[in-house]
């Protein structure tokens, strides 16, 4: 597949800063100078601004050459919650997400460690404001080195109950949506034939879409804020739901088919809602998530409360970060090739 979605040829860009992260082995470009102001009374209104007005710097920093299909950006701005410590957009292959709990892992280090948080050992606590809320955010710091981090996300609930949806070549399947910060679709792999720990990716990636493009058809998604009433992605997981001392293994498909290399935070956060929901882990108890690249995440519903008229839960994510480096990406004024993606 060969997608081209530019910016103006021959239009030079100021320099943009940049430092880069994974967690469990998904990339985190977070910006970090030369980006413009991002204007919005609320993160909501920045969003759509960014959208609307910026979207051209998303490809510069997100698409070929300077990124790739699976990349993934953090955009920090004012917060308008006096209760944030920062605010970010978060940003991907085809568009702008409402929260992402890698990036947050990720976050919370840089915030400590690039000092807009000061560093209290053992435990720094902060507040990041994202579109879908604001996350509160624990980084484990020693000696002075921050280490493992941990956030209680927004409420989660389960939005649709094994609802049957027609998917195209595979047909009627039992599929739960779930919201997490956004709404993620979610079923067993083994109902397609395939296993999330062994199967080609590329198969793996075929049945997430044929189940996102179902279900963005036949389940309607509402959130007491519109502009979170969108399906994000498909999670495949190994079925494994009951609470087990084993991790259970899951792959999240979102965006324009974008593969998550972590275990997705806002997607354990999710399935924990289901399972939850469904009695398989009370409050309180951890279980182990695993990617495909076999890192893992912790998670755990610490708590019941209202989302709106639903019943929900705020979950607490765990999980480490690493730096891969730091990088200035600039566009040169007689550069004819716009950014791009081959797939």
């Amino acid at each position: 597949m060969r997608a081209v979605a530019g910016t103006l040829p021959g239009v030079a860009m100021p320099p943009i800063r940049t430092v880069e992260m994974h967690t469990g082995g998904e990339p985190v470009r977070i910006v970090v100078s030369g980006y413009p102001p991002v204007p919005g009374d609320t993160i909501l209104a920045k969003r759509r601004h960014a959208r609307d007005h910026l979207d051209h710097l998303r490809r510069v920093l997100i698409l070929e050459p300077r990124g790739h299909f699976d990349m993934y950006g953090v955009i920090p701005v004012e917060p308008d919650d006096p209760a944030a410590d920062l605010a970010v957009l978060f940003m991907h292959n085809e568009g702008y997400s409402t929260m992402c709990g890698h990036a947050t892992i990720a976050l919370g280090r840089w915030a400590v460690d690039s000092g807009i948080v000061p560093a209290v050992e053992p435990v720094t606590r902060l507040a990041i404001q994202v579109p879908a809320g604001l996350v509160q955010v624990a980084v484990e710091v020693s000696g002075g080195h921050t280490g493992a981090v941990r956030f209680e996300s927004v409420p989660a609930f389960v939005a649709a109950d094994a609802v049957p949806v027609d998917v195209a070549g595979h047909g009627v399947v039992q599929i739960d949506v779930a919201f997490g910060g956004a709404f993620y679709a979610l079923a067993p792999a083994s109902v397609f034939g395939l296993d999330v720990r062994t199967s080609p990716v590329r198969d793996l990636v075929d049945a997430a879409w044929a189940v996102t493009t179902a279900v963005a058809a036949a389940v309607p998604l509402q959130h007491p804020d519109p502009d979170l009433g969108f399906l994000y992605g498909t999670i495949l997981t190994d079925g494994a739901d009951a609470w087990s001392d084993a991790p259970t293994a899951n792959v999240c498909v979102f965006a324009d088919r974008q593969v998550d290399r972590s275990p997705t935070g806002s997607g354990v956060t999710a399935r924990i809602a289901v399972q939850h929901a469904r009695g398989q882990i009370p409050l309180g108890v951890e279980r182990e998530f695993e990617s495909l690249t076999r890192s893992t995440f912790t998670g755990r519903a610490v708590r019941e409360v209202m989302a709106g008229d639903r019943p929900a839960v705020i979950v607490e994510v765990g999980g480490r970060a690493h730096y891969t480096g730091e990088a200035i990406f600039t566009a040169e004024d007689d550069d004819p090739l716009a950014p791009f993606l081959l797939r």
